[in-house]
């Protein structure tokens, strides 16, 4: 199956897909390698042309929009296969009174300045990671165990470690603090409430701005591209280093020679990728690809548009291990 629209995870936009016709619509890859780029780069000349004249490039460039998603970690984890169960899951209880006030305003650094922002408490931030208690897990229990030694007797001290239980992840303490967060304005040290967990090596941290501070991306007008033009398209960012992008293409399962394309501009960054497509039976189904590129300076504060929609990517990091 061929997906042509990224899904934006964790990202507070609706992106609109649809438009006025321009001149320039996708056109097939072609056979040739100067024809592939030659297609891509005429795809890309319409998306940065459409990003330009999108509305809301003064939030973009001055105000806050995030480009990933609210509840950061701070750091390795050291995930088990339960934790991260249930750090997916928003499984969470506390232990600690979590504060109901709203802290003073916060403030926001960026690489070219500051913004001073509202803030919401350690409560509201709490409620918007924690989903309950893990249900009942089939066939584990509750609570672990509790194994008698196997060399001290029964009356010898217990072991819980045969057996797991489903278990939510436990707070007990809770602080204001920062961490980096991906913007339209580049790597941005954002207020965030870090909630310090028994199960985890690192703390959890939800990101304190209030929802009335955060911005909308604009909204580019791109044609959507048809079936069958031999592009592949990109789901997300996974890692930002400096001119080093990594970012996720939509392939088919049978797809081969997956290669990403990139179109560099001043004030923006183009990405999609070409496959070759199996002519045989093959499942339907979409697979996720990383490609890495290497721009020809650091991205800073530039969009990574998808070649498809028009719509900046967001990061969305692989869950650490």
């Amino acid at each position: 199956m061929r997906r042509f629209f990224p899904v934006l995870v964790g990202l507070p936009l609706m992106l609109s897909l649809v438009g006025c016709a321009q001149s320039g619509d996708v056109p097939g890859l072609g056979d040739t390698p100067d024809e592939q780029s030659a297609a891509f780069e005429q795809r890309a000349t319409v998306v940065v042309a459409a990003w330009q004249a999108a509305p809301g490039q003064e939030t973009w460039r001055t105000g806050y929009v995030p480009l990933q998603h609210a509840t950061v970690l701070t750091a390795d984890p050291k995930f088990t296969d339960e934790t991260r169960q249930a750090f997916q899951a928003g499984w969470y209880r506390h232990q600690v009174e979590l504060p109901t006030v709203r802290p003073v305003d916060g403030s926001i650094s960026f690489p070219d300045g500051t913004l001073t922002v509202p803030l919401v408490s350690a409560v509201e931030a709490y409620q918007q990671i924690a989903q309950g208690e893990p249900p009942p897990c089939p066939g584990r229990p509750s609570e672990p165990p509790v194994q008698p030694s196997p060399t001290l007797g029964p009356d010898a001290p217990v072991s819980t470690s045969a057996v797991s239980a489903c278990l939510p992840l436990t707070v007990t303490a809770v602080e204001l603090g920062t961490v980096p967060v991906h913007t339209s304005r580049g790597t941005a040290q954002v207020p965030a409430w870090l909630f310090t967990t028994e199960e985890l090596a690192a703390p959890v941290a939800r990101l304190a701005v209030a929802p009335s501070a955060v911005g909308p991306a604009p909204s580019p007008s791109v044609v959507p591209p048809e079936q069958g033009t031999g592009f592949a398209w990109a789901q997300n960012l996974a890692v930002i280093d400096g001119a080093k992008l990594t970012y996720r293409l939509g392939v088919g399962a049978c797809d081969t020679d997956i290669t990403p394309l990139v179109a560099e501009r001043d004030d923006a960054i183009v990405v999609a990728g070409r496959v070759a497509t199996s002519t045989g039976v093959c499942t339907d189904q979409l697979v996720i690809h990383p490609v890495t590129v290497t721009l020809a300076a650091p991205l800073g504060a530039r969009p990574v548009l998808d070649a498809a929609t028009g719509a900046p990517l967001v990061l969305t990091p692989d869950p650490v291990r």
